[in-house]
């Protein structure tokens, strides 16, 4: 399992957040790595190893779209 994970990618802890969500939107990478649960919004910050070590799954990653090229049509100008 790669630990690549990016801002909005969604993930799957080993053990459940009280209020019953297993899942969380990552939503800071640094040093630490800052979730948000998907279950009541609860922010959290946790060390890298700790993130490792609990990461169970990535369960969506987040969808980048390629940079557009601008247009180069003759007709629109």
């Amino acid at each position: 399992m790669s630990d690549e994970v990016h801002v909005d990618d969604v993930v799957r802890l080993r053990k459940p957040h009280p209020c019953g969500s297993t899942d969380w939107v990552v939503i800071r990478i640094g040093a630490d790595i800052g979730l948000r649960c998907l279950g009541c919004g609860r922010r959290v910050l946790l060390p890298r190893p700790t993130f490792r070590k609990r990461l169970k799954a990535v369960v969506r990653r987040h969808e980048s779209s390629p940079p557009q090229a601008p247009s180069t049509d003759a007709a629109t100008r």
